[in-house]
């Protein structure tokens, strides 16, 4: 399988670190790390150094509770972060956003794709998505960030989020957008409880009947902090066993705070599928 971005192949038999750069006062594990344009550069550039391939900029938190932000303040974020790196050799660039305008504006200053956590459903969102014709993952979130965690409720929760995505795709077809450029995240810990996640984890392979490719964003979430009782400093080793987890079970990109170390976990488990598949 090869996703088509930036005028590139990627080769999704080997797996792709995508690296977090968030450039808002509030996310849950590095607000206000990169929200001045120098420390943004400079991150990027380490995380291309460490071995990520794609480098995913947000404007705008979405962690439990967030509140939403403006149109205005999340274009001052990440507009000129992305105009700054996007020059970097070899860089691609994924605009986190729900917003069409910021996608819009975001694609033309050099971001090579989308990644929605609302999964297109915002008023023009999919129209915005089928003009700009990158590629886009859709994540599924039950709820909104400010009430996902109140009580989510599920029958099959790997069934379920299989169902959500499928409904997408499908929307993201009829609205003109090619099916080739759609990636799917079944959004682990957006509207999930302890338990969901852990099963959503363990059943994640049922995700592959979709024949997309899976985005998982999994690194240090509450699901292992909560696990562990660890706080957000502390959960590389649990992030680390659960992307280990997740490549198994058929994830092919990893978004992740820690991109050293998720690489070469990764190397190791590709290289034992590999040897798997070989015999």
């Amino acid at each position: 399988m090869l996703l088509e971005i930036g005028g590139r192949s990627l080769d999704l038999s080997q797996s792709i670190v995508m690296g977090i750069l968030n450039v808002t006062p509030d996310s849950f594990s590095d607000g206000g790390c990169f929200d001045h344009l120098e420390a943004a550069v400079d991150q990027a550039k380490v995380m291309l150094e460490q071995g990520a391939q794609i480098i995913d900029i947000g404007g705008e938190s979405t962690r439990p509770g967030a509140e939403a932000v403006s149109v205005e303040d999340e274009l001052q974020r990440v507009i000129p972060v992305i105009k700054a790196i996007a020059s970097i050799p070899n860089i691609l660039i994924s605009i986190d956003t729900s917003k069409p305008e910021v996608m819009r504006r975001a694609i033309a200053a050099g971001a090579d794709m989308i990644n929605d956590v609302s999964a297109l459903q915002l008023p023009g969102a999919l129209e915005a998505a089928a003009e700009l014709g990158v590629p886009v993952c859709l994540m599924h979130m039950q709820g909104q960030p400010r009430t996902m965690q109140q009580s989510p409720q599920y029958n099959d929760v790997a069934m379920d989020v299989r169902e959500f995505l499928q409904q997408r795709v499908d929307a993201c077809v009829a609205a003109g957008i090619a099916r080739k450029r759609l990636l799917l995240d079944p959004g682990f810990g957006f509207g999930k409880t302890l338990e969901h996640n852990y099963r959503l984890l363990s059943d994640l392979q049922k995700l592959q009947s979709l024949r997309l490719p899976l985005l998982i964003g999994i690194s240090r979430k509450s699901m292992i902090g909560n696990l562990l009782n660890r706080p957000v400093e502390d959960r590389l080793a649990g992030s680390l066993s659960a992307a280990v987890i997740a490549r198994m079970k058929g994830g092919q990109i990893f978004r992740v705070h820690d991109v050293a170390p998720t690489v070469d976990a990764l190397k190791v488990i590709d290289m034992t599928l590999t040897q798997t598949s070989a015999e």
